[in-house]
């Protein structure tokens, strides 16, 4: 009986379940459902016009507090097509170059700080931490992949303050939901989940100025640095500008300007380039403004909550809940909408080659070619828990 049930599980392969791993099993079930429930946050290009390497390199911030670094030319190799595509291709599955556990929540953020000898990396998350990593030591790690997680110390720690209530009681510390950077004096800005926003000083690592006014928590957070202004986006359906010199709100915007928009909130904002223009993404649709006239220019109803946004020269691009990238003329007018892997984008970010990488849920960023096609979509594989 026992050399017939042999001959027998020879004679169908796969069917003898005597060295069944259960462990495995479920190790690859939850490590599938880890990769498919993650989001990326922000994914931002490493981009210096002096930088020696042709590789273009990119740093993403996690839902599951990582923060990992992608060459480029990589993740395109690991794709399947050999060849640029008009619509989304399939996601491979790639290593980063290096990873580190930056946070013990969620990464919201990521921005460079482009020194040409020392460039830096921050990263801000919910556990209402700020960090610094100097980005070639994560570049030039030679630790293992496997090993990867916290073999590389920020140079820089903020913690937001916590705020005194009754009878001594201290509040919990506040998240971090955007950060942005002052190319003058070297300044960071957090914007926060107390309706308040934070300037860091990095050499001292204090916290040089609050700015209070907001009546609900801050998504999102931008300088206008010729005028000394900082400018963050709400919650509560505002966007506010504010004097870094004084701490004090000298405007208060209301992109709500017809009842299609009631209960909107202000979830992300973008200066363009000559500091003259300012874009919103609402719950529903983009608001843009003249910073120099303070006029809205126009109101479009994109059908949902639009999470993303920058400026390309005279034109808008867009990302929210849909999975589609939108370009935008300055007076509203849609000019192409492009498919893109997440199902939900959080992010989008532009090289100076005029590539494009749109990050979302799902852990997949989306790299789009300046004339609209797809080069690559890609998952990081993440830290090993």
């Amino acid at each position: 009986m026992a050399a017939t049930a042999a001959a027998a599980a020879q004679a169908k392969p796969g069917t003898d379940a005597r060295e069944w791993d259960e462990a495995a099993y479920r190790r690859g079930i939850l490590r599938e459902r880890d990769l498919s429930c993650r989001t990326l946050f922000r994914a931002v290009f490493f981009d210096q016009p002096d930088d020696s390497d042709p590789d273009v390199l990119l740093a993403a911030a996690s839902s599951d507090g990582s923060l990992a670094s992608f060459s480029l030319s990589s993740c395109i190799a690991a794709s399947a097509p050999n060849h640029a595509s008009p619509q989304p291709v399939a996601a491979a599955l790639v290593d980063p170059v290096c990873i580190v556990q930056a946070h013990s929540g969620p990464a919201y953020d990521v921005k460079f700080y482009n020194d040409p000898h020392q460039p830096l990396l921050f990263s801000c998350g919910d556990d209402g931490r700020i960090r610094g990593w100097r980005w070639h030591e994560m570049q030039s790690c030679l630790v293992p992949l496997y090993l990867q997680g916290d073999h590389v110390e920020p140079v820089l720690d903020l913690v937001n303050p916590q705020h005194e209530g009754p009878w001594g009681a201290r509040s919990p510390i506040p998240e971090n939901n955007a950060i942005a950077i002052s190319k003058q004096d070297g300044s960071i800005f957090a914007a926060a989940g107390d309706a308040c926003a934070y300037c860091w000083d990095v050499e001292s690592g204090k916290c040089k100025m609050t700015f209070k006014g907001h009546t609900d928590y801050l998504h999102s957070i931008a300088v206008r640095e010729a005028n000394h202004q900082v400018v963050t986006g709400s919650e509560d359906g505002t966007a506010r500008i504010w004097d870094c010199r004084s701490g004090k709100c000298t405007q208060t915007i209301h992109p709500v300007q017809n009842n299609k928009f009631e209960g909107s909130w202000v979830g992300c904002i973008a200066i363009d380039a000559s500091e003259s223009w300012l874009a919103c993404g609402t719950s529903s649709g983009i608001s843009v403004w003249s910073l120099l006239s303070n006029e809205c220019i126009f109101n479009a109803n994109c059908g949902a909550p639009v999470q993303d946004l920058l400026f390309d020269k005279n034109q808008i691009l867009a990302v929210g809940a849909e999975h589609a990238l939108s370009r935008f003329t300055i007076n509203g007018a849609v000019l192409s909408q492009i498919k893109c892997a997440p199902p939900s984008a959080f992010s989008i970010s532009m090289h100076s080659s005029g590539i494009a990488a749109i990050a979302g849920h799902g852990g997949l960023v989306d790299v789009i070619s300046g004339f609209g096609s797809h080069l690559c979509a890609f998952r990081c594989r993440g830290l090993e828990k």
